[in-house]
């Protein structure tokens, strides 16, 4: 794996078959069809709403501004095809403890299976190796057996912290030392 990560450089990583990168403009389509395949159990505020949100136009602009899409939470492409596939990255969504980022990804339906959640996951553990993190969180519904399998090919372990919702299922958090 290669990575770019200067200081006042955008980040960028590169395994034999993946380039992880900052999200463009354009590239807000991509997000739209994630949102669109999203499972009915996820969250309604993480789902297109009743009139359409969020629409191509609003992702653009939180690409723009970086609201949404941070710096960390890196688009995946395809080197071969080039094509944008899904992202992986690192969040801070506040369920970890203090400095102890979460590990994020989500993928197209049409490339599951084939390897590349676990490729760009071991890219950025190995960059947030490289950073200087000690330890990472990763949330899962329980329901959501492959993103389980993916973090436990990585190194997660399930935690005994769970959070139960009686609608959408529990959530799991794992974690690993690097």
């Amino acid at each position: 794996m290669t990575v770019d990560a200067t200081p006042g450089s955008e980040v960028v990583l590169e395994t034999s078959r993946l380039l992880l990168r900052p999200w463009r403009v354009a590239e807000a389509v991509v997000q739209r069809e994630l949102w669109t395949e999203r499972d009915p159990r996820v969250p309604p505020h993480r789902r297109i709403d009743a009139d359409g949100h969020p629409t191509v136009a609003e992702l653009e602009d939180s690409i723009r501004t970086n609201q949404v899409w941070s710096t960390w939470l890196l688009a995946v492409e395809r080197k071969a095809s080039r094509d944008v596939i899904g992202y992986c990255g690192l969040v801070d969504s506040g369920r970890g403890a203090a400095g102890e980022p979460e590990l994020a990804f989500e993928l197209l339906r049409r490339v599951w299976c084939q390897g590349y959640a676990t490729e760009a996951s071991l890219a950025v553990l190995e960059w947030a190796r490289a950073s200087g993190y000690e330890r990472l969180w990763a949330t899962v519904w329980d329901w959501n057996t492959a993103s389980r399998r993916v973090l436990a090919k990585v190194g997660f372990t399930e935690t005994e912290r769970k959070e139960v919702d009686a609608v959408r299922g529990t959530t799991l958090f794992t974690t690993i030392r690097l």
